[in-house]
């Protein structure tokens, strides 16, 4: 009987010893690294969109959206400053509006702002604001403010082998005084360009904006007559040109207040110049 039981327990341990050995032989599935900080990948930067290039290979040039895109319209701003102000500098005159600004920013009201490298340089802290607004773009109107083709305006001229360099010495500038992203745009000094001027600015990679609406703001005083101007002319799709510099726009903060309700009433909504963009069919995405 003793042996009996003896050999029963024998057995049942023998058992229990095969399962414990074939359970450590069995494969365990594969378990997935965890990445490091270090190897975790980044999240890509936006893409933003540009025009493809023109006829032979020229900068692109926009105007205005596909009016099948709907009422959506883009405010634009030049904040412009050249080099040299002469006589005018010296004499005192103020070409920021921080008033505009603020204006815009309580009507919320995104806008695409077209600014001078010598403007963000004299106004670091408002380009700064500006640029780190998410309700605004920076792009650019070139460095200086020089007319890139001749007699633009009596604007003084920049030399056609320097246009590159004028441009991205503007970009420079946004960065040094903090904008966050400039956007890849350029409107030309005076909206004074040619076939030569398209040609010359190919190596910076931007694409050119003119505008289809002009607000007729240069050294307007009458606020209701520019205001009239723009909701006159406003098309769906279309990019009004404006100023936000207080000495050469006096008006335009006090028409902005009257445009805005009235195109909102109209059912117009605003965007941004990249948001217009971004709706032509031969929009490209830079890798």
């Amino acid at each position: 009987m003793i042996t009996s039981v003896r050999r029963a327990a024998a057995v049942c341990a023998l058992i229990t010893a095969l399962a414990a050995c074939a359970a450590c032989a069995a494969p365990r599935p594969a378990q997935r690294p965890r990445p490091s900080p270090s190897t975790t990948p980044a999240t890509p930067a936006p893409r933003l969109p540009t025009l493809a290039p023109g006829p032979a290979g020229l900068t692109p040039v926009f105007e205005n959206a596909p009016r099948s895109t709907g009422k959506t319209v883009a405010l634009t701003f030049d904040a412009d400053m050249t080099a040299d102000q002469g006589p005018r500098a010296a004499a005192g005159e103020r070409f920021d509006h921080p008033r505009l600004i603020a204006t815009l920013r309580a009507l919320k009201v995104p806008s695409t702002v077209f600014m001078t490298g010598r403007w963000a340089e004299e106004y670091p802290d408002q380009a700064r604001s500006i640029g780190r607004d998410p309700l605004f773009e920076v792009a650019n109107h070139s460095y200086s403010h020089y007319a890139f083709t001749d007699d633009c305006y009596g604007l003084p001229t920049v030399g056609r082998d320097r246009i590159r360099a004028d441009v991205e010495r503007a970009y420079t500038a946004f960065r040094e005084v903090g904008v966050a992203h400039p956007m890849p745009y350029f409107r030309f000094p005076g909206g004074c360009y040619d076939r030569e001027a398209l040609k010359a600015l190919v190596p910076a990679g931007v694409t050119a904006v003119q505008w289809d609406v002009v607000g007729g703001d240069a050294f307007a005083t009458d606020a209701d007559a520019v205001a009239r101007q723009v909701l006159d002319g406003v098309r769906p799709g279309s990019v009004v040109v404006l100023h936000c510099t207080r000495s050469a726009a006096p008006a335009t903060e006090r028409a902005i207040r009257t445009i805005v309700p009235e195109l909102r009433r109209r059912d117009y909504r605003f965007v941004k110049v990249s948001d217009l963009i971004a709706t032509v069919p031969t929009a490209a995405l830079p890798g």
